[in-house]
């Protein structure tokens, strides 16, 4: 989180206008193709390299990896002025709805149609480390025989990936004529990743051809998700259920997977926060020396109730972390100290937890076999230093499946004390779609606080979709609003600001600006121009880059800030 260390959010700085023309695309409900359709598009999987595509630039190419499935996909890498456009004309019948669909790997992708004739659709995803659907679906216009599909990525960023591109519907008669897709198999491999009191985690092998899954409690239906892995909640404490899982896709639904059988946990008072107080403060500590006052964890004030010792240092296993106490650069400063420092705040009634990531941060959670190491290794660093939890700063992309899979396999061994926070950059948390808030929402019965860097970030949307520049209590109050309304209850919502002008690139707001935040958001006064529809007098409260930034700058933030926090009614 400090420029030196931590440079925050480098890769959104650019979008300072950019942001609000990507995320003003439309994203329509998707229609169920019938059992008549087929695919009208035709090299649909790329398979003949790229054959009846055009790409913008000559961005794109075929690959034999990564692949969604077949042996090819298309690589686009967008460049200057050119965001990578590939397209095709596809054959349509009028007055027909088709099912667009592709899946995506790599930088930001869109997906989309024009020339319908009706509304033109189009739908995207932030960057994702493995592939993901991107579904949307139109309806064609009296007239309309043709319509031209398109994948694009954005401006400056990484190469994306597309294979197994679909527009289910009506022959055309100008596709590939591609079968039914046919009912997919049962799926395999059903387990129970982890429960609490109130909710059970499973997770199963992928079904070739599925788009879906169903999950069943007993017989019942009672979600459906996209992925491999599922979290039930409203659970009873203490009471076993039967799990099953089906595989969809527009063919159908497959037969039952066999059951398994989740018994939740006795119910506790604490999960998912321990007994912090009601409004908390969160600060960063430095285990490293970058020009800010140098610590001891008995260094940082009283007014911090969360303390997140920064950083946590990947291994050379896929997923695993260690944790290196730097003694000669914080001035001889002994591990027998720090855990004797820890165990005094623990005493006193603050949590001191270990934060993985970082602008650095090489962490990688994108397997079974990475999220079980990460479980098991951050479980190993907490008991040795005594931590109470984690905390989630991964600034390079990370798989909400297989971090989610790893956050509960961690709880399930740390138990429902275990404090979790998020410190996602804002573009991680700009729409409900990104693997950040899909992180946050799937492991939301754990969860203790998401702390958003409001900082480092240009202009962003607010949930009004507006554009605000940051360094506002504007900025402040509009995206914390995107959280708020879109699943996160408002104790697991806190504010992400640095302690000072030298803590970060940009973003800086001084304590008064997020004092006033906080009464608009808790109290729906000292706002700005925007002014949310309702009040969140449960806000968790807020964190800041860092304890030693702010003791550098005489502990200013935490005086002030904290005192107001704690202060919340």
């Amino acid at each position: 989180m400090d420029p030196v260390r931590r440079r925050l959010g480098r890769r959104t700085r650019f979008w300072a206008g950019a942001v609000t023309a990507a995320l003003a695309l439309s994203v329509t409900a998707v229609g169920q193709a019938s059992a008549a359709d087929v695919n009208n598009a035709k090299n649909a999987g790329f398979e003949s390299g790229m054959s009846d595509w055009t790409c913008s630039a000559n961005s794109g190419t075929t690959v034999a990896s990564p692949v969604h499935a077949g042996s090819a996909a298309l690589k686009a890498t967008p460049a200057g002025q050119d965001n990578a456009r590939c397209s095709q004309s596809v054959a349509v019948k009028p007055n027909s709805t088709y099912t667009l669909s592709a899946w995506v790997q790599g930088g930001y992708t869109y997906l989309g149609v024009t020339g319908t004739g009706t509304t033109d659709v189009s739908t995207w995803t932030p960057d994702s480390a493995s592939w993901k659907e991107l579904t949307t679906s139109f309806t064609t216009g009296s007239s309309t025989t043709s319509v031209t599909v398109y994948t694009h990525g954005w401006y400056g960023q990484s190469a994306y990936y597309a294979d197994d591109l679909s527009v289910f519907g009506p022959d055309g008669g100008g596709g590939d004529g591609d079968p039914d897709p046919t009912v997919p198999s049962a799926p395999a491999g059903l387990s129970v990743s982890g429960t609490t009191a109130t909710s059970a985690s499973l997770a199963w092998n992928a079904v070739s051809g599925a788009t879906g899954y169903n999950i069943y409690r007993d017989g019942t239906k009672v979600t459906a998700v996209t992925g491999t892995s599922a979290t039930v909640t409203g659970l009873a404490a203490s009471t076993s259920y039967a799990f099953q899982v089906t595989a969809t896709n527009p063919a159908g639904e497959s037969a039952k997977s066999a059951a398994v059988t989740a018994r939740t946990k006795e119910q506790d008072d604490g999960g998912g926060g321990g007994d912090l107080p009601k409004h908390a403060v969160t600060g960063y500590w430095q285990n490293f020396n970058n020009g800010a006052t140098v610590q001891k964890i008995s260094d940082v004030p009283s007014a911090y109730d969360i303390i997140a010792v920064a950083f946590a240092d990947a291994t050379t296993t896929p997923g695993a972390v260690t944790f290196n106490l730097d003694s000669a650069g914080l001035g001889g400063y002994t591990v027998d100290q720090f855990k004797a420092d820890v165990r005094a705040k623990q005493a006193a009634g603050k949590k001191v937890i270990i934060s993985v990531g970082g602008e650095k941060g090489t962490v990688s959670v994108n397997s079974a076999a990475s999220a079980t190491n990460f479980a098991n290794s951050v479980y190993s660093v907490m008991q040795e230093y005594g931590f109470d939890g984690v905390d989630i700063d991964l600034e390079n992309g990370l798989n909400p499946t297989y971090m989610s899979q790893a956050l509960r396999a961690l709880s399930a061994k740390a138990g429902p004390d275990m404090i979790l926070t998020m410190a996602p950059q804002t573009i991680d948390m700009q729409s409900a779609s990104g693997s950040y808030f899909q992180t946050a929402l799937n492991v939301k019965d754990i969860l203790t606080v998401v702390n958003m860097q409001y900082y480092n970030s240009g202009t962003m949307l607010g949930c009004d979709g507006k554009v605000y520049a940051q360094g506002t209590v504007d900025f402040l109050t509009a995206l914390a609003c995107i959280q708020l309304e879109n699943g996160l209850a408002p104790s697991q919502v806190g504010l992400g600001v640095p302690a000072s002008t030298r803590a970060a690139g940009g973003g800086y707001v001084s304590p008064s600006v997020v004092n006033a935040a906080l009464d608009c958001l808790t109290k729906a006064t000292n706002c700005g121009s925007f002014k949310p529809s309702k009040t969140y007098p449960d806000l968790r409260g807020a964190m800041t880059w860092s304890t030693n930034w702010d003791a550098t700058a005489g502990n200013g933030w935490s005086s002030a800030v904290g005192a107001h926090v704690h202060a919340l009614p």
